[in-house]
């Protein structure tokens, strides 16, 4: 059962930035996660959201900003109706060759025993992802994700007020 709210169809934004530490990550993907949860996701989508947040943040902090003393990574959220999209941008180093590193394995510090899946990841746990970069500039990931609303309830102003 689907319960609109009279603002539920507008476009709903959260936008985040925070420091290139390590640390940030979870901040990251736990403040997705409270974003889209207006729309009452399954435990496996929140679980998806964090993860593909979580690679991208950490694609950012480990490759963008590498021998970097600061750096900024902001992450921009949209709902509109049941879609989620995620942007993470940073000013970072960029990307020469996108082709190559959304390959699977694929990795530039290898030095750190890095898997090279992180772009596999985002692909295989978002609907969507979109990748623009430019060396010595940075680099933003765009993730979307349709989101299951079948059992949101919201109030008249369009926030979830429970969780079935």
């Amino acid at each position: 059962m689907l319960i609109r709210g009279r603002n539920m169809d507008r476009v709903q934004k959260m936008s985040i930035e925070f420091g290139c530490e390590p640390a940030n990550e979870g901040f990251a993907r736990v403040s997705v996660a409270a974003f889209a949860a207006r729309l009452n996701p399954t435990i496996e989508e929140v679980s998806d959201i964090k993860m593909a947040v979580s690679e991208a943040v950490t694609n950012s902090i480990i490759h963008g900003y590498y021998q970097m003393e600061h750096g900024r990574i902001c992450v921009e959220c949209q709902i509109e109706r049941d879609m989620l999209t995620v942007c993470i941008k940073d000013n970072g180093r960029g990307i020469p060759d996108i082709k190559k590193a959304m390959e699977p394995m694929y990795t530039t510090r290898p030095e750190l025993e890095r898997s090279g899946l992180g772009f596999a990841f985002m692909q295989t746990f978002m609907d969507d992802v979109s990748v623009e970069s430019t060396p010595g500039k940075g680099t933003i990931v765009k993730m979307t994700k349709k989101l299951t609303k079948e059992k949101a309830i919201t109030d008249d102003i369009g926030m979830a007020v429970g969780y079935n």
